[in-house]
């Protein structure tokens, strides 16, 4: 008869778990993710928790295992602006492993969330003997240029609803239901704007019978209609 697993070790086949669904670990031998997962350490964080502050001395990277977590700035005018908001699988923080002036934003979750914190020194001396960990975060932190290089495109877009077609574009189906990851409160935030402006735009597009907004799904239903206001908005047409 097979010996019950000890709860420790349960622990362990869950951070491996975990770090194998991200897209920065995935594919690396079973040896080094058990070797990631025994010096990683699990962060619990309500509604509202800070993971860190912008200058804070970086203790690590972390893996988001579940929640989101909202990566911001904040202007001298006291404004917030969003990065970011991270969601199960995607890391965050790689940059800070290499840096010497800490954290370059805040961190905090807009829901109940759990995350993994990856520790500085072991992580790193880790990367010293596997260089192709080294080449997929730095992979990694290109992914996140891209998604600054997409949010300043975003922001160019003055109008809000300009920046809610150009996102509802981005994230359209086949079947023209958008399921929101988070509240519409995080999409508010994402989209630089307020809840209150936000909800008036999609009533604006409900009462133009191009949008359908059921809870925290959305139905587009007309979406060419939806492309041709948006070029329209871009003085495209």
């Amino acid at each position: 008869m097979s010996a019950t697993p000890r709860p420790t070790d349960l622990k362990l086949t869950g951070l491996t778990g975990t770090l194998r669904c991200c897209q920065l670990f995935a594919g690396l031998p079973a040896d080094d993710l058990a070797i990631i997962a025994r010096f990683s350490s699990v962060v619990k964080l309500a509604k509202g928790d800070y993971l860190f502050h912008e200058g804070e001395p970086s203790r690590g990277c972390y893996l988001v295992q579940s929640g989101a977590v909202n990566v911001h700035r904040v202007s001298p005018s006291g404004k917030e602006q969003v990065i970011h908001v991270f969601r199960a699988g995607e890391s965050l923080a790689e940059a800070s492993l290499a840096s010497p002036v800490g954290y370059p934003a805040n961190a905090r979750a807009v829901e109940t969330s759990t995350v993994l914190l990856i520790p500085k020194v072991p992580i790193l001396e880790l990367i010293g003997r596997r260089p192709d960990l080294a080449l997929r975060m730095l992979g990694s932190m290109s992914q996140h240029l891209r998604v600054l290089v997409g949010m300043l495109d975003d922001l160019t877009l003055k109008d809000v609803e300009a920046r809610l077609l150009n996102w509802l574009l981005k994230h359209g189906t086949a079947a023209g239901v958008i399921r929101l990851p988070g509240t519409k409160r995080v999409l508010a935030a994402e989209l630089g704007t307020s809840s209150e402006t936000l909800s008036r735009t999609f009533a604006r597009l409900r009462s133009e019978r191009l949008l359908e907004v059921d809870g925290n799904s959305l139905r587009v239903c007309d979406l060419a209609a939806l492309r041709t206001r948006f070029r329209h908005l871009l003085g495209e047409s």
